[in-house]
């Protein structure tokens, strides 16, 4: 219980995906102007990567190590995740249309969102089993919720602020994500 506690807290906090190991900035970026939006793809997000976490952690186990095609498991997790977010954007446009469009083009980038292929593929490099797998990428996905909707709020309040013409738009975004990151290295001490 220990261990898998240290991996929930090490994903989501120490190694948080977006502000420390830069995998998914495309979306973090694009969808964080809103609060409710960036909410809506970080719980998108996390149902990607968990649901891709337990299903890539039975494929590798059951079926492409056992008969040796590890070398596989690239392109079996990209199929997985894109089968899942087919199943999320279905269900999106069906019973939430409206987050379904205020998400747009990001939403069917999670297929080719490099944080979900990141987690499969270390999950299978760490050595972890189907549990851990999952405990890794719902801790994961909840990292990245909590990067963006923190991002999403600050990007809300500094509309209201006087921004020299220079670093309007995506230069004081980057700008932003950066003190985030370096305010994330403070979690590195906890484990």
């Amino acid at each position: 219980m220990g261990n898998l506690i240290l991996i929930a807290v090490g994903s989501a906090l120490v190694s948080n995906v977006v502000l420390s190991q830069f995998l998914g900035i495309c979306s973090f970026l694009g969808v964080s102007k809103k609060t409710e939006t960036a909410a809506g793809m970080g719980g998108a997000v996390i149902f990607v990567i968990t649901l891709a976490s337990l299903v890539a952690g039975i494929l590798h186990q059951f079926i492409l190590k056992p008969l040796g095609f590890e070398y596989l498991n690239t392109i079996v997790f990209i199929l997985v995740i894109a089968a899942l977010v087919q199943i999320v954007e279905m269900f999106l446009k069906k019973f939430v249309p409206s987050l379904y469009n205020a998400l747009g083009v990001y939403l069917p980038l999670i297929t080719t969102n490099c944080a979900v292929l990141g987690v499969a593929l270390n999950n299978v490099q760490d050595d972890y089993n189907i549990l851990e797998g999952v405990v890794n990428g719902f801790a994961t996905g909840v990292g990245y919720l909590i990067a963006i909707v923190l991002l999403a709020g600050i990007r809300e309040k500094m509309e209201y602020n006087d921004i020299p013409e220079s670093f309007k738009g995506m230069p004081i975004v980057l700008l932003t994500s950066a003190l985030m990151s370096i305010a994330f290295f403070g979690f590195s001490g906890l484990i």
